[in-house]
Formats: C-alpha cells, sequence, structure tokens
C-alpha cells in the first residue's frame, strides 16, 4: 500500500518513495473533495472543517519534509509536480460558496451563539479568515485568487531550489597550508574531513553555515574573506538560477493578493489578524528601535576602524569584530567549543527543561528515519525528578547535520497535530546545520549554536505541549509575532550559570567552565550589540520596504541594496545580492513575507518574560508550570496579548530589550 496515504505516528520514512508521491496525492485531493462535500452537508461544519484536510496535510507535511532533508531529483520532480494542484486545492477552499455559505448558516445557529472559549475563537477566526482569502469576491475575483496562490507556490518552490543549488554548486579547496593561518583547528579538520568526502586534496570550504562563519571569522587572507563573502552574497543572483525575475513576480504577485482582498499591501494582508495588525505599526515598531539603536551602532563601527587602523570592507567586519573581543575582553569564542559536545547538550536541554516544565524526554530506539544520523524522541509528562512518568505527550525527531540534500538553516516543523481530549500524541521534528564530528571527536558546538538548538527546541515544545482540542489553534498555529516567543525565550538558559553546569562540560574531561573564561564570555555577551540589532532591522526593514514601497520599476537587488546598506557597518558593492539567497521572505508562498519584523517584535517579549523566571529562579518549577500552562498549551485558543497578560500580570516592556542588549543601563 502506498506508505502515504493513511496517517501513522510511526512514519515509515524508510519505505516512501518518490513515485509514491503524485498517485497519493491525487488520490487524497479526490478524498479532500468528498470531505469537503459531507462538511458543506454537515449540520456542524465548523468541527468537520478542522479535519477535513488532515490526510492530505499529513501527506503534504511528510514529502514537503522529504524534499527539504533528503532531496532526490525523482524527489523534486514530483513535489514540483503536485505543488500547484495541491495549493490549487487549499486555494479554493475559502472560495467555496457552499462552504461558506454553510460557515455562515451555522454560525447563525443558537448552537454557534452559544459558543464559548476556543469554540467561539475558532469560529471568530475561521469567518474572518474566509473572508481575508477571498470569500466575499465576485466569481472572477475568487478565479484569480486561486490563480494567484497556485502561481506563487509554484515560484516559491523554485526560489528555494535555487538557493539550495547555488549553495551546492560552489566551494573552495585550498592546497597550500599557509593560506589556513587564523583557523581555529576544529574549522580546519572539518575543512579537511569536507575535501576527503569528496575526494579532493587539500582543504574544501562550502557557503554551508559551519564553514562560512569560520572562514569569515577567524581566516587571515583577507583575499580569501573577499572571494567567499561575495560567493555566499551572490547565490542565486545570476545564471539560470537567477532568482531576480522570481523576487519581482512573488512581489508584484502578493500586491495583486492584497489589493483583490481589499487591502493596501501585502503587509496590510498578513498582519491583519497577527499582533502589529497593520504595516504601519510594524514599520513605527521598527523605527522606533533603529532610532534607539543607530548611536551605539556608529560608535561601534567607529571603534573597530579604529581597532583596525582603516577604514573595512564587508568581508573584514566579522574577521576584525573577532579580534577586537579577543583583545577587549581576552575572550576567544573558540575556547568554548569543547565544552559544548551535542549530545552532553542536548541531554543538558532536556534536564533543563524537565526540571522548568515538569517533562520527560528519553531517545526511542528503532523508529525509521530518513538518515542513519537522525534520532527520535518521546515526551512525557512528568520529570525525571518526581518519579513519574505520566501521559504520552507525543515524539520528535531531530536532524543535526548538514548534507547536500539537505537545506541550510535551523528550523522546527510540525507533522502531526494530536488531540489532548482523545489522548492523541503530537509528532514533530528539529533540524539544524551543525558542526559535524571530525577527527574521531565528537560534535563540539560553537555556543552560537548552543542557541539555535535551545531556540528551535522552544517551538518543538510549544508544538509539543499543546493543550488545544481544535487541531487549527494548535501549538505553533498563533500569531506570527508571538510564535518566536517560546523559541527565543529559551536562549536565555544558554547565559545562566546554573544551567550551563549541566550541560557546558568539557568533552574530555567532565570539567564545567571555568569562572574566568564563563565572566569573559558573559562580559562580551554585548559587544556590537547594536550591530546584531541593526543587522536583523535591517532585515526587518528591506522586508516591509520590498512589499510596500517598492513599485517594480527599480531593479530589486539595487533597492534592497539601498535600504540594507543603512543598517550595515561597511559599505557594500553594487554587487551585493543577499535578497536572492533570503528564503525567509520568498521560500514559500507566505513565509516571513511582510513579517520578519516578527523576531524583534517578539524578542522584546521573551526579554520581558524571562525577567520573571531570572527573579523568580531559573530553575523554578511553579514559574515553569506557570509559563507551560498560560503559554505553551495554550496555542492560538486566546488572544496572544491576553496570554502574554495572564502569564506576566502586565503588557510587556519594550525597554527589557534595550537593557539585554546593553543599549541602556541595567535597572
Amino acid at each position: 500500500m502506498n506508505p502515504l496515504l493513511e496517517i501513522s505516528f510511526r512514519i515509515p520514512f524508510d519505505k516512501i518513495q518518490a513515485s509514491d508521491v503524485e498517485p497519493a496525492i491525487d488520490e487524497l485531493l479526490t478524498d479532500g473533495a468528498r470531505r469537503l462535500d459531507a462538511t458543506i452537508a454537515s449540520d456542524r461544519p465548523l468541527l468537520a472543517l478542522d479535519t477535513m484536510t488532515e490526510r492530505l496535510d499529513y501527506a503534504m507535511s511528510v514529502v514537503r519534509h522529504l524534499e527539504s532533508v533528503a532531496t532526490t531529483p525523482e524527489l523534486r520532480a514530483a513535489f514540483n509536480a503536485v505543488q500547484p494542484k495541491v495549493s490549487g486545492f487549499y486555494s479554493s477552499l475559502p472560495l467555496n460558496e457552499g462552504l461558506w455559505k454553510a460557515i455562515q448558516g451555522y454560525a447563525a445557529t443558537g448552537e454557534a451563539r452559544g459558543l464559548t472559549g476556543t469554540l467561539r475563537r475558532y469560529l471568530t477566526k475561521t469567518i474572518d479568515a474566509f473572508k481575508r482569502h477571498g470569500a466575499e469576491l465576485d466569481p472572477a475575483g475568487k478565479a484569480r485568487l486561486k490563480e494567484i496562490d497556485v502561481e506563487l507556490a509554484e515560484i516559491t518552490t523554485k526560489f528555494s531550489e535555487n538557493v539550495l543549488d547555488s549553495t551546492n554548486a560552489w566551494d573552495l579547496v585550498i592546497t597550500d597550508e599557509a593560506q589556513l593561518a587564523g583557523l581555529p583547528p576544529s574549522a580546519v579538520a572539518a575543512a579537511r574531513a569536507s575535501a576527503e568526502s569528496k575526494e579532493k586534496p587539500g582543504w574544501r570550504f562550502s557557503l554551508q553555515a559551519p564553514s562560512y562563519m569560520a572562514v569569515m571569522t577567524y581566516l587571515d587572507d583577507g583575499a580569501i574573506r573577499e572571494q567567499v563573502w561575495r560567493a555566499f552574497n551572490t547565490r542565486a543572483a545570476s545564471g539560470e538560477r537567477d532568482n531576480r525575475p522570481l523576487i519581482g513576480k512573488i512581489l508584484e504577485l502578493r500586491k495583486e493578493k492584497a489589493r483583490l482582498l481589499g487591502f493596501r499591501d501585502f503587509a496590510d494582508l498578513v498582519l491583519d489578524d497577527r499582533m502589529a495588525h497593520t504595516g504601519d505599526r510594524a514599520q513605527n515598531f521598527i523605527e522606533d528601535l533603529r532610532q534607539k539603536t543607530d548611536r551605539r551602532f556608529r560608535e561601534e563601527n567607529r571603534e573597530l576602524a579604529e581597532f583596525a587602523g582603516r577604514e573595512l570592507s564587508p568581508w573584514d567586519v566579522g574577521y576584525w569584530a573577532e579580534k577586537q573581543r579577543a583583545k577587549l575582553y581576552d575572550f576567544d569564542e573558540e575556547e568554548l567549543r569543547p565544552y559544548f559536545p551535542l549530545e552532553r547538550v542536548v541531554a543538558g536541554m532536556f534536564e533543563i527543561f524537565g526540571r522548568v516544565l515538569g517533562i520527560r524526554v528519553a531517545e526511542e530506539a528503532g523508529v525509521p528515519a530518513w538518515d542513519k544520523e537522525v534520532r527520535c524522541y518521546a515526551i512525557h509528562d512528568g520529570s525525571a525528578h518526581d518519579g513519574a512518568t505520566g501521559q504520552n505527550l507525543g515524539s520528535f525527531y531531530a536532524d543535526w547535520y548538514p548534507r547536500e540534500n539537505k537545506r541550510g538553516g535551523a528550523w522546527m516543523d510540525t507533522l502531526l497535530s494530536g488531540n489532548p481530549m482523545k489522548n492523541e500524541p503530537h509528532l514533530g521534528l528539529i533540524c539544524g546545520n551543525l558542526t559535524p564530528p571530525v577527527e574521531g571527536k565528537p560534535a563540539l558546538l560553537t555556543h552560537r549554536e548552543v542557541e539555535t538548538i535551545f531556540h528551535e527546541f522552544g517551538h518543538l515544545l510549544h508544538h509539543l505541549l499543546s493543550r488545544v482540542e481544535v487541531r487549527s489553534l494548535s501549538g505553533t498555529s498563533v500569531a506570527w509575532d508571538f510564535v518566536e516567543l517560546p523559541s527565543q525565550i529559551m536562549e536565555n538558559w544558554c547565559w545562566e550559570r546554573e544551567s550551563l553546569d549541566l550541560f557546558a562540560r568539557h568533552f574530555e574531561t567532565g570539567a564545567i567552565i571555568p569562572d574566568d573564561l564563563f565572566q569573559k564570555m558573559k562580559r562580551a555577551k554585548t559587544f556590537r550589540g547594536a550591530n546584531a540589532q541593526m543587522r536583523q532591522l535591517g532585515f526587518a526593514f528591506v522586508d516591509l520596504a520590498l512589499h510596500r514601497e517598492w513599485d517594480g520599476k527599480m531593479d530589486v537587488v539595487a533597492f534592497s541594496r539601498g535600504v540594507l546598506q543603512k543598517f550595515a557597518p561597511a559599505p557594500l558593492p553594487e554587487e551585493y545580492a543577499m535578497i536572492t539567497g533570503f528564503t525567509h521572505l520568498f521560500a514559500s508562498p507566505v513565509a516571513y513575507g511582510a513579517g520578519y519584523y516578527s523576531y524583534k517584535w517578539a524578542e522584546v517579549l521573551d526579554a520581558d518574560a524571562f525577567t520573571r523566571f531570572r527573579h523568580e529562579g531559573v530553575f523554578n518549577a511553579a514559574v515553569g508550570r506557570d509559563y507551560r500552562e498560560k503559554i505553551l498549551a495554550k496555542g492560538d485558543s486566546e488572544d496572544p496579548a491576553v496570554l502574554y497578560r495572564s502569564f506576566m500580570g502586565r503588557d510587556p516592556d519594550p525597554d527589557a530589550l534595550l537593557e539585554r542588549a546593553g543599549l541602556i543601563a541595567s535597572r
């Protein structure tokens, strides 16, 4: 039987073939049409709607995931073949006159008027979402909207493929060992292993994050740094993989979609049901942060140029900043690597949040996966300390290392949303592209990579600890400017001595991080904090500018470079084209398009929310239980502003972020 046709908690990843995709999806689309008719005929269409596409959702999430982590030419072709059909089906649902009338009819019943809590919110959000997705358009408008959604699905998939292929198409092999000067031993060993894997002599460098960051931070040879920097920042900007025309078309279609639905622009459309609500408010938010950051940003860059003794190019900034940090704080981040072996970091993370949130995480053996390095874990209610092993809340896969058949970055995703009312567990996954093990040593991570693991695990817990009975309001299905709160708050535990001592131990001796090294790390935490903040604000500014101000006449790369230059620590060359590789904005029909500001919005929330843990104890189980019950368990069952106030007892304090970034004095 086709393994994609039946929902299985133990997904048979070892049996799924590219040839399964098209027949399964075709059959599930037919099944979806039958379920749609049954929903329209139901006297309770609201609840039927929540599970109507469950089988199709499951199959597409599995296929989409495999295309991200284990792609082949055959799988890519199959995914591209079904994507337009599936996108068209989903787009057609709010445009279906019968379904819209059925929901309106139900909303007018006494039963619907008597709904409270989660079900009341689900009804309200469903009606609003249908309107926002074209339910009230005339037939011509509905037809055009469906065409736009299908075209966006095709183009954004192609954008993502171009970035992956461009990243994999480039490498640099160095055969003169003298040119490796400055690189730490870990980076040299990784480059040697990479060359051997390709049966090449010397040392191989790629545009994958661990390799790229090592070169830009440590390599003494400025000419090689420039070569690598230019390659990274011109990915998918020329030739057959040129994303420039695709970006223009994506922006054009998004604008047309927004206007068709009665919104000024795409930002106003996608932010309508988020905490910011409008593009204006999002732009005002990031402009306020920019103004509060700009003075220190300029000071930091002047100080760095004075330290280097010259004006810097973009490929010099990371290198000289690392040298300045080492000089100011006597701190080399590479000194921390031996204390962050991946296995211990992961086990420590499970221990920390076992204590804080009252959960127990244990590895599951023999679970089929898509790669031999993938692990599977189960999560139960009850921590190891209370001796309880309660309800099975869910399971998740972990895939940590880069591969050429896997896209870059780090992410969490949902495979199945369970139903806590029926004791049905959740299923999810966490992926990264972390420093792999080399030369017989375990994978030794940077502190930033540790933060990345904690961040994505926060998203995963938001999914796995959800207690919402309505599937479409469960877990991470929240406003996008709220969804980063549960992930970003987790990074705070990577800076606390108590929590670090649970997992940050030398891979050979088991020793904890020495106090002098820990103090150096803490002192260096806010080093160039204004630059770090301005980098994220720059991405948010260019995102909103493209979706609100770009008129299609100016070259999209030149326009983006003009916006980003104000946030860059050094002059950007004319060919700078990071926008063509910016998958956050353009790798799916919505992605983070017009929503990149969400990271900073949620960072205000997480900086403020963590003050409660800092004041009451980073392992305080009562605060953790409160956080679990009032934030993680609630999904989108209540307004996020209400959820935040229920946990903190007040609205967020925006100065908490500025204080954490070292931009205002600690209070």
